[in-house]
């Protein structure tokens, strides 16, 4: 049975913060804390700095309540959930300052007896980095006198607050304290299993999972290349070959992005180079399809003679959500506008209203409402199948040179 009553979230962003208002929900005291100042000042008026479908009204019910609130500096708890970024190095090794920073801020107020648990995707042995980071920052406690976890998210983005509650969790601990102290605070709101083991099997789990779901769609992309080859309508054929009772092929798409897929694998590529051999591929795979895309777009359109518009639909990494992290449609349409300076791009990501900042400073691309760039545009390019893209008749596209990444309007 959980007994802690305050716990504070280092990092609210597309997991931190869904964590924080399910666990304020439940009338646990949750002090939040976060670097960016829009981030701070939206959670404290009762706001999401992000779109994520349900949070809206978790986290308005929770700050009005008084059980959650958000500020720069990290206070005194019972327990510390990091939920940072962990993006890779040119070498493809984990970055571990931010969960290192969320340490510096957590040790001052260490006690004795807190739980701390790392949520960030994390290679094998990073939760035991952080163990040993905390204790060098305060050679007074012992490792008995500090339990650490690791409990890695597992949802997917517009659908986080739901899955956050039916999903299966896994729960690795240093000590098998960690884990169960770990495990009863996250039963306060997880519904489904939780299951407990050690900490680097935890974060292995959770990297062999999206790598699990990278590989596949790297099958997926690479059987779209080889059937345009001989062309073949890709999405037919993976119609027509799910039907056998053993086979589920993923859908094709401009590449991979996100956090997770596009990052976890290189984790485990890092931590066993010579044995990763099919990890390694499937990512090489996922990371050259964007490439594929431009080379579709420019072939099709003739760029270096074209003097039209082009429509490029959606930049976040998965349909009907704003998050762009380690999007390939971001890079398409950067690789695109810079290469084809002659020609305006007109970027349509409903979901934000402004362009990320690696897109920010190219004057031919241009963020764009949907309808208007459709009737502008002489070539429309799809990246993402957001919901409000379905809708488009096909009268709409007539006459226009149309590259559906996506097989939305077959």
């Amino acid at each position: 049975m959980n007994s802690i009553k305050e716990v504070a979230v280092i990092g609210l962003g597309y997991i931190g913060l869904p964590t924080a208002a399910i666990l304020a929900s439940k009338g646990i005291i949750v002090k939040g804390v976060d670097v960016t100042p829009r981030t701070v000042e939206a959670v404290n008026k009762g706001e999401v700095p992000f779109v994520e479908p349900a949070l809206g009204d978790f986290v308005a019910a929770a700050v009005e309540a008084g059980t959650l609130s958000a500020s720069f500096e990290t206070p005194e708890a019972e327990a510390y959930i990091v939920a940072v970024p962990t993006p890779f190095n040119a070498d493809y090794t984990a970055d571990l300052s931010y969960i290192e920073a969320a340490a510096d801020g957590i040790a001052p107020k260490l006690k004795g007896g807190e739980l701390v648990i790392l949520e960030s995707t994390s290679p094998p042995g990073a939760t035991q980095h952080l163990a040993e980071y905390l204790l060098a920052k305060r050679p007074d406690l012992t490792t008995d006198s500090l339990l650490v976890a690791h409990c890695p998210e597992r949802v997917l983005p517009g659908y986080v607050m739901e899955e956050l509650v039916t999903n299966d969790r896994i729960v690795g601990g240093i000590t098998v304290e960690a884990a169960e102290k770990a495990k009863a605070l996250y039963e306060t709101f997880c519904q489904a299993a939780i299951l407990t083991t050690d900490a680097k099997t935890a974060e292995m789990a959770k990297l062999v999972e999206n790598s699990y779901r990278d590989v596949n769609i790297a099958f997926a992309n690479e059987l779209s290349v080889i059937s345009d080859r001989l062309d073949i309508d890709v999405w037919e054929l993976i119609s027509l070959a799910n039907r056998h009772p053993r086979v589920n092929i993923l859908q094709p798409g401009p590449g991979v992005g996100g956090h997770c897929i596009a990052v976890d694998p290189w984790f485990i590529v890092s931590a066993a180079p010579e044995e990763s051999n099919l990890i390694r591929m499937a990512r090489n795979t996922n990371d050259a399809k964007p490439n594929w895309v431009i080379e579709k777009v420019e072939a099709a359109t003739k760029l270096d003679s074209f003097t039209g518009k082009v429509a490029v639909m959606g930049l976040a990494f998965k349909a009907n959500i704003d998050d762009m992290r380690e999007s390939p449609s971001i890079e398409i349409a950067r690789k695109l506008a810079v290469a084809n300076p002659t020609i305006e791009f007109l970027a349509v990501e409903p979901h934000v209203e402004a362009l990320p900042k690696k897109l920010e400073g190219i004057s031919n691309l241009v963020l764009t409402p949907m309808d208007e760039a459709l009737e502008a545009a002489n070539v429309v390019t799809l990246l993402v199948d957001h919901d409000q893209f379905k809708s488009v008749p096909a009268t709409t596209l007539a006459g226009k040179e149309v590259i559906d990444t996506r097989g939305l309007w077959r």
